[in-house]
């Protein structure tokens, strides 16, 4: 008979640590996962238990069914974040963290989920081609206009 292991997020900080660009630090007191500067993994104790926390999209109704069903071990918040309080005599489903992690991971590397939904990526491409063509149209028509003004006062 397997020992129970004393931390139940040693595998789920292992697992993040395997990812491409991903740098380590603390958050508070928990442990931060990052990549391209943006979190995709918060883990440590909180109340006696352990917490693990993800940014989810597609998985998103399945984390708000669990938290209807059990809302003292996982709660949904407004922005996408996924908090999930576990112990070692009751830890997360291995398949559940797993694919909640790996899409967090990927949301926050960029990744289709995250260019699907993301309003910053769309306000991002649009904030760098459009307003440097409307600028550059803006000025010219604006210097066209005030020549062509002087010259009429000119010819008058």
């Amino acid at each position: 008979m397997a020992a129970k292991q004393s931390d139940p997020t040693e595998p789920m900080r292992i697992r993040a640590g395997k990812y491409a660009g991903v740098d380590e630090g603390t958050a508070c007191t928990q442990s931060s996962f990052k990549v391209n500067g943006k979190a995709f993994l918060f883990v440590g104790m909180q109340g006696g238990r352990s917490k693990a926390m993800f940014k989810l999209r597609e998985s998103m109704p399945q984390a708000v069914k669990l938290a209807e069903k059990t809302p003292d071990d996982v709660q949904v918040g407004s922005t996408g974040w996924v908090t999930a309080r576990f112990s070692a005599e009751k830890p997360m489903p291995k398949a559940l963290w797993e694919k909640w992690l790996d899409e967090s991971y990927q949301i926050s590397n960029g990744g289709t989920a995250a260019k699907k939904v993301t309003k910053k990526t769309a306000k991002k491409s649009v904030t760098k081609k459009t307003p440097a063509k409307k600028t550059g149209v803006k000025k010219s028509a604006s210097k066209k206009t005030i020549t062509k003004k002087r010259a009429t006062k000119r010819k008058g």
